[in-house]
């Protein structure tokens, strides 16, 4: 799963596929981590389309892997759109998946979606953690807010 080996999994993945074994949601959330360790958020995203097209249903890690591709590729608003599809989809979510979103905000200097994010997380219930505040401190930095 780690950096260079997305393709391996990938291959892996697609192998399983074709030899008829069911997908799950654990094996899409490892091929979907993989692209994102690998900095291969096109295909993270595409993974996550084909996941919902092959019925089979994502959950917070799922959701958190594609926010991580994401933000490493700098599409923040990428991840800001998946966050809405994951409210949609009614998956519950969970302090690494607004991690991840948080992040990804940070990244691409999005300072008050960033805050945004954290006032949704207590509102739902999600406990914040140290990443959570650092990642949404840093994204007040970058945008001159840390007054």
């Amino acid at each position: 799963e780690k950096g260079g080996k997305w393709e391996v999994a990938l291959a892996l993945f697609v192998d399983m596929r074709t030899a008829r074994v069911k997908s799950n949601t654990i094996a899409y959330n490892a091929a979907i981590s993989a692209c994102e360790k690998g900095g291969q958020w096109a295909k993270a995203i595409a993974l996550l389309i084909d996941m919902s097209a092959s019925h089979v249903e994502p959950d917070a890690i799922t959701y958190g892997a594609a926010f991580s591709a994401c933000e490493k590729g700098g599409k923040w608003e990428v991840a800001l759109a998946l966050f809405v599809d994951m409210r949609t989809a009614r998956v519950k979510s969970n302090t690494i998946a607004y991690n991840a979103a948080i992040s990804a905000c940070e990244k691409g200097g999005q300072w008050a979606k960033a805050i945004a994010l954290l006032i949704d997380m207590s509102a739902s219930h999600v406990e914040p953690d140290a990443i959570t505040y650092g990642a949404a401190f840093s994204a007040c930095e970058k945008g001159g807010k840390w007054e």
